[in-house]
């Protein structure tokens, strides 16, 4: 049962692939911000996947966060998620990314509580119009 308080950690280490030069968000090698919001919100999802009834999932509705300090490649960067709200369908949760030396990042992620096949087939009759 989904409960206030589930926490969430993930890792990931800065390589080529995930860094504002190479996601076209900037022109260095540092962690990108677009990778840092996409770790927040696999963190957040997956904290909670175990909690879902059967036949659903949850999307990111929104994100609040600021990405306060540069990491390096190579370098490890933990995510922190904790679910702080719970309002129906809406789930809002604390977001804290560190790397190995500081904090980088703080803000809030809001998720939404959907049923699967019914939200697929909205999404899928985009296609028709």
């Amino acid at each position: 049962m989904l409960e206030i308080g589930i926490k969430g950690k993930e890792e990931i280490i800065v390589d080529e692939n995930n860094t504002a030069k190479a996601l076209g968000s900037g022109g260095l090698n540092v962690f990108a911000t677009p990778a840092m919001i996409a770790l927040s919100e696999k963190t957040a999802l997956t904290s909670i996947k175990d909690y879902l009834e059967e036949g659903t999932s949850t999307v990111g509705t929104k994100i609040d966060m600021s990405h306060i300090a540069a990491t390096p490649v190579g370098m490890k960067v933990t995510c922190e998620t904790e679910l702080i709200e719970i309002d129906r369908r809406r789930l809002v949760f604390n977001v804290t990314v560190y790397d190995e030396v500081e904090k980088i990042a703080e803000g809030t992620h809001e998720r939404f509580i959907v049923y699967n096949e019914k939200f697929q087939e909205k999404a899928n009759s985009k296609n028709n119009k």
